[in-house]
């Protein structure tokens, strides 16, 4: 305990980078990694602008991404984190790799949630004249915001212990504490402390996701 009083002011750091880390990767997540998806749904085959090429070759950037393991992307990334914020350590440099794994991530979430619309309601959309812009708003997103709830859920709780892993490399947050102090220091105490904070973000966050998905399927 004495050891947790003593690092209090580190430990709310910690949290605070680690919130920033995922903060920062899941926003852009949302920001492109949504765009991507939708492209991927809208252009596979069979689907209402159905362009193979085009989806064969994002959906192969899309999967080479996510299959590089978080840790050797995010060394892979060390030259364009410096080149985009500076520096090749500390939250904001992790938070570039963190984006990058975060942003096809969604992308499948997305297409997964997308795919799940029931086909008749897109048909009638379509037969009813609506435009792209509409069916894609009005009725493709509409009708799948518990999934894209749901996925974001899972997006976020998975780069909190991503973020973790950066830790390891000197990104900083709740990681970089349990790797200085409870790892080479073999401060148990700190160690725990690590694991009950990341344990009770991801309950939280789950609780929250869980409750807004409810709220949001028209099914219910």
């Amino acid at each position: 305990m004495d050891s947790i009083l003593a690092l209090k002011s580190e430990i709310w750091k910690a949290v605070e980078q680690t919130l920033t880390m995922v903060s920062i990767s899941v926003a852009a997540a949302v920001i492109i990694g949504m765009p991507i998806g939708i492209l991927l749904f809208l252009t596979a085959p069979g689907n209402l602008r159905a362009n193979r090429p085009l989806y064969s070759i994002v959906s192969y950037v899309v999967n080479l991404v996510r299959s590089f393991p978080f840790l050797i992307l995010l060394v892979a990334l060390i030259p364009f984190s410096r080149m985009i914020v500076g520096t090749a350590i500390g939250p904001l440099a992790a938070s570039v790799s963190l984006s990058a794994a975060a942003i096809p991530f969604y992308a499948r979430l997305v297409e997964q949630s997308l795919r799940d619309v029931p086909k008749g309601v897109i048909e009638a959309a379509v037969a009813s004249g609506a435009s792209l812009k509409h069916i894609i708003g009005g009725v493709l997103l509409s009708e799948a915001r518990p999934g894209l709830v749901s996925g974001l859920t899972v997006t976020i709780i998975s780069f909190i212990s991503y973020s973790a892993a950066a830790g390891t490399v000197g990104g900083g947050g709740i990681g970089d504490l349990a790797i200085r102090y409870g790892y080479q220091r073999f401060d148990t105490e700190v160690m725990v402390a690590c694991i009950v904070i990341l344990v009770v973000l991801v309950q939280l966050i789950q609780w929250i996701g869980s409750f807004a998905a409810s709220r949001l399927d028209k099914r219910k």
